[in-house]
């Protein structure tokens, strides 16, 4: 019986408050986010860790000083694991890209395993090349540093995979049908932006997230359904891609419109979801006079999310290289940043 390796990847987060700040700079010292040659980006994401440190304490602040997304990814692969151990010996592994445990601590684990098989499933339902490529190029880097040699499938993205879509529009429902009492509501599909100058450069992220709205969509098949995808978190004096969610909780209350907030892009709460949808957002559309705001929760160990993941894994463990999990290219041909090249 083959032994198999599924390493889920997951962006990480402080667990305290004394690593706020390694953990800022390890996020703006990736050249993917940051793409200055060294020591130039070394220096500035010293700068920013520091200048952001105090303002993200606070945020954590509100959520017990830590972030929870290694506890809720470990449940998530533990859940996977039971899934999986029907079809043979497979053992999830957790690799965070910016704090512990990161992918060399999640090679090793992996080759002491000694799997026959590695399959790579990203936590981040669209590709973008500032998180699953990044988090490939870094696992790439530690395999080479240990010797880490096995036949391995990459899983790029499944922006629009049926069990996945199915988890969101089950979930969402229930708080659709709330928000209705006040009104025909309107769904803010919020994912993570992005600078406009990285899509312009080819990265299809804001092409699959729309995908992914549209097949949630589908399935919830809800006559004359009023929505819109958005994106949050913007930070820094770029133009990022749109419109905000903040943008459109406005509009919701000039139109005196219910909404339903929906974190399409994050699969695990953290502060993006628990700081600044449910409370930062929140406060504003109140504060605005939105009737009614309904946060859907983040997918977690949602059965269908599951038996999502379960499905990809399956469908990769006797093919090699990076697929989506279709296992043909999903992006258009002039999204260049793909890294499906058949």
């Amino acid at each position: 019986m083959r032994k198999i390796a599924v390493v889920l990847f997951n962006l990480g987060g402080p667990d305290s408050p004394r690593a706020i700040r390694p953990f800022l700079f390890n996020l703006f010292n990736d050249r993917a986010i940051i793409s200055l040659s060294q020591p130039m980006r070394w220096l500035l994401a010293q700068w920013i860790a520091w200048g952001r440190s105090k303002k993200a304490a606070g945020i954590y602040h509100h959520i017990g000083g830590k972030s929870p997304i290694l506890e809720l990814t470990q449940q998530q692969a533990r859940a996977l694991e039971e899934r999986l151990k029907s079809h043979g010996e497979y053992k999830v592994f957790v690799s965070m890209r910016y704090w512990h445990p990161m992918s060399g601590a999640a090679a090793k684990n992996v080759q002491q395993y000694a799997p026959d098989h590695i399959v790579l499933l990203p936590l981040y339902p669209q590709f973008s090349t500032t998180t699953t490529g990044s988090s490939f190029e870094d696992w790439d880097r530690q395999c080479d540093k240990i010797g880490l040699k096995a036949p391995t499938s990459k899983i790029c993205c499944y922006p629009a995979q049926k069990s996945f879509a199915a988890a969101h529009a089950k979930i969402i429902r229930e708080y659709y049908w709330k928000a209705a009492e006040f009104g025909r509501p309107r769904i803010l599909f919020s994912a993570h932006g992005l600078p406009e100058k990285v899509i312009a450069m080819g990265d299809p992220y804001q092409y699959q997230v729309e995908k992914t709205a549209a097949a949630i969509v589908q399935i919830l098949s809800i006559d004359d359904l009023d929505y819109n995808v958005c994106y949050q978190s913007k930070v820094g004096p770029l133009a990022w891609i749109g419109p905000s969610t903040e943008e459109e909780i406005a509009r919701a209350a000039e139109e005196k419109t219910p909404i339903v907030v929906v974190p399409i892009a994050f699969v695990s709460e953290h502060s993006e979801t628990l700081v600044e949808l449910d409370i930062e957002y929140k406060h504003l559309a109140e504060k605005l006079g939105v009737p009614s705001y309904q946060r859907v929760p983040a997918l977690a160990t949602e059965p269908f999310f599951i038996e999502a993941l379960g499905e990809i894994v399956l469908s990769k463990i006797d093919s090699t290289g990076i697929s989506s999990e279709t296992g043909t290219r999903f992006c258009l041909r002039n999204f260049g940043a793909c890294p499906c090249k058949g």
